[in-house]
């Protein structure tokens, strides 16, 4: 059962900032008569995507006393958190663990998706009030200014924290979505594959730098160059694991097997524990046959690896960057929108299963009585 105290600091995230508290508090007051039409005519609640219809479920309201059914697209929505805690004061997923996740999103082929998968997997998991730090490595800096950071020479960027010039937590940015912080990048970063070349250590200057911020983001979203550069092999020997965005095309499969390789290469060397988080195909057109096929054998060679969700071509995806917005909140009601948010929630719930099926093999060990007339 999803419980109204989970949607009461979720909900609050997608009702839009000018509404007054006095507005705010009365959506608490709804009648258990709204109909389903009524709810996405509500200028609150469709703001809320209708993902899914087919199993509507019921939500009680204290104000009511009273149950009443609403959309599938809530719990798609809200990730439907399991069991609320505490941490830095922030209520959070209980279940992940305690040090934060790092993710690299890698793919040397370039125009796949990477920087919108990074911008918008990232966006999802803080509206589900997790904390989320985004690193833009990429010279371009297409992660920044899609979040709306203009450019300034003067900022602090993860070229100033892979030189050692600042820290990490000085480059520190927050977002407009409270629990969602960016390390900018800068075009100077293209540099740092040839200043890094006689640097000690330069292959973990970025693990170094993120290590201290581990225990306050539960999730750490790294957005890779579409190259197989020093900055990409930072990036990877600094995550736990690689995300790796796809088209469905013929091309794509050429260039996976490169990446695959490199990550072999990585985990014989420099980082054993990463390991290959998901592959998601992105710009996906379900209607061609071309498209089936590469799933079809993308799901063989990959298996359980390959996630269940598809990123569509989008129009509100392309947009969204142009305003500096994620496009859950540049159009939470887009298809593109709704996919990274099924995509967050797939990953979210491979993580917590995984977390489980941990903690029931490896029970706690306890220690062995000492036997009777044992020297003390």
């Amino acid at each position: 059962m999803f419980h109204v105290e989970h949607l009461r600091w979720t909900l609050p995230k997608l009702i839009p900032p000018v509404m007054s508290e006095s507005q705010r508090r009365s959506t608490w007051n709804t009648r258990s008569t709204l109909s389903h039409h009524e709810f996405h005519r509500n200028p609150v609640f469709a703001q809320i995507p209708a993902i899914a219809f087919a199993q509507p479920r019921e939500l009680f309201w204290p104000t009511t006393h009273k149950t009443w059914p609403a959309p599938e697209a809530l719990y798609c929505c809200l990730i439907e958190p399991r069991v609320l805690s505490q941490r830095r004061g922030m209520p959070v997923l209980e279940g992940l663990s305690d040090m934060g996740k790092i993710i690299a999103i890698a793919n040397q082929k370039g125009g796949v998706g990477k920087t919108t998968t990074a911008i918008n997997l990232a966006a999802s998991l803080a509206a589900a009030e997790v904390n989320t730090l985004l690193v833009d490595c990429d010279p371009q800096s297409n992660t920044s200014s899609g979040l709306g950071l203009v450019k300034d020479p003067n900022r602090v960027s993860v070229y100033d924290v892979l030189m050692g010039a600042a820290t990490a937590e000085e480059a520190l940015h927050l977002t407009d979505l409270e629990q969602l912080w960016l390390i900018p990048s800068h075009k100077n970063l293209i540099g740092a594959n040839l200043e890094l070349v006689q640097a000690d250590r330069r292959e973990f200057r970025l693990r170094d730098a993120l290590e201290p911020l581990r225990d306050r983001f539960q999730f750490i979203v790294l957005d890779c160059p579409p190259a197989l550069d020093l900055l990409t092999l930072n990036a990877l020997v600094a995550a736990d694991g690689v995300l790796i965005p796809m088209q469905a095309e013929y091309f794509a499969l050429e260039g996976v097997s490169e990446l695959l390789d490199t990550i072999e290469r990585i985990r014989a060397s420099l980082n054993p524990p990463l390991a290959i988080e998901g592959v998601v195909l992105t710009m996906f057109d379900e209607r061609t046959n071309l498209a089936q096929q590469v799933a079809e054998e993308l799901r063989e060679f990959f298996g359980d690896k390959l996630l269940n969700t598809t990123i569509p071509r989008n129009i509100r995806l392309a947009e969204a960057p142009s305003h500096g917005k994620p496009a859950l909140v540049y159009d939470v009601r887009s298809r593109g929108a709704e996919s990274y948010i099924r995509m967050a929630k797939e990953m979210l719930d491979r993580q917590l299963a995984a977390a489980a099926t941990t903690d029931v093999a490896t029970p706690p060990t306890q220690e062995t009585p000492p036997e009777p007339g044992a020297a003390a």
